[in-house]
């Protein structure tokens, strides 16, 4: 039965999570943490918690990234839909994602009660819009995803310092021997180094154990990012680094796919017949990209900002 298989699951994981526990990547995730990141000082572990004893705020904000994603578990979980918030708060998300083109289909009633009990609803691509539409949620924007929020000079000053020499950044997910192919081609056609962050048998250096802000000096000084990863992407754009995205295998690409189009360089988007030695980075117009990142950041901006606004006037008006 389920139990009995959600143990074993557990079981087969543990000795992974025991060796993660103690790795100097999970130290660095804790440190940034501890840092930057205010937590409640209460843990939940479960939608039924957060149900028993709710946070207390005037606006409860969900997002971003993937939450949405019903072929995850947290697409299915209420919790990521903010069901727990008490009704006198303020329910949003913030460039919330489904990754996919369409919401699984077993689960496309319950997400539509869900989504229709929040008060304002942003989401991270135009396909989520069009998601929005077909499952009759209504008042759906779109905004950017939070990394863009803050200006470049932000993530320069917390970055450590400069990787020497000239090195390809590639984040590949899935070991996909394409990107080791082109990898190894722009590599030896450049003369640079190959920088991996998970590990390969064709790079010159593995950064696994990198965290949050050495990733970001990664991605700043490469003189390429090759990635089939929306984070490694955004901030190769941030940074204004050459780069080249190819697809997932898991079917959750609108990500990427709608934020190169909204920015005009689906052409560096690299797939079935694209050839990598077809492309002209130096005709990457990044003035016209920062022009319309922009754009997206004011419109996000101006979304945050009337649901800052309606917790505000909801929290005076019952104080008064």
């Amino acid at each position: 039965d389920r139990p009995v298989l959600r143990q074993l699951y557990s079981l087969c994981k543990l000795p992974g999570r025991i060796r993660d526990y103690f790795s100097p990547r999970k130290r660095a995730f804790d440190q940034f943490r501890a840092q930057y990141l205010p937590l409640t000082p209460q843990r939940y572990a479960s939608a039924a918690q957060l149900e028993q004893c709710p946070p207390q705020a005037q606006v409860y904000l969900a997002g971003s990234d993937q939450i949405w994603n019903t072929r995850f578990p947290n697409g299915k979980d209420p919790a990521f839909y903010l069901t727990f918030a008490p009704s006198a708060g303020v329910r949003a998300s913030y460039a919330a994602s489904f990754a996919t083109k369409e919401v699984e289909p077993e689960q496309r009633e319950q997400v539509r009660t869900w989504l229709r009990q929040l008060d304002f609803i942003s989401v991270r691509e135009r396909s989520g819009v069009d998601i929005l539409t077909r499952l009759g949620v209504a008042g759906g924007i779109q905004v950017c995803d939070p990394v863009f929020l803050l200006p470049r000079s932000h993530w320069e000053s917390i970055a450590p310092a400069q990787p020497e020499g000239d090195y390809l950044l590639v984040y590949d997910f899935d070991r996909n021997p394409k990107v080791a192919e082109i990898s190894r081609q722009l590599a030896r056609e450049r003369g640079w180094k190959i920088y991996t962050i998970f590990p390969s048998d064709y790079g010159d250096r593995c950064c696994w154990d990198c965290g949050p802000l050495e990733f970001i000096s990664l991605v700043r000084n490469a003189q390429c990012v090759l990635s089939n990863s929306f984070h490694g992407t955004a901030f190769a754009l941030i940074f204004q680094r050459p780069f080249l995205v190819l697809p997932r295998g898991e079917q959750i690409n609108t990500r990427m796919e709608d934020l190169l189009a909204e920015l005009g360089l689906s052409r560096y988007y690299l797939t079935g017949g694209s050839k990598a030695e077809q492309l002209d980075w130096a005709g990457l117009d990044w003035a016209d990209c920062q022009r319309r990142l922009s754009e997206m950041v004011e419109r996000s901006q101006g979304y945050l900002d009337t649901v800052l606004r309606e917790g505000a006037r909801r929290s005076g008006r019952r104080e008064g």
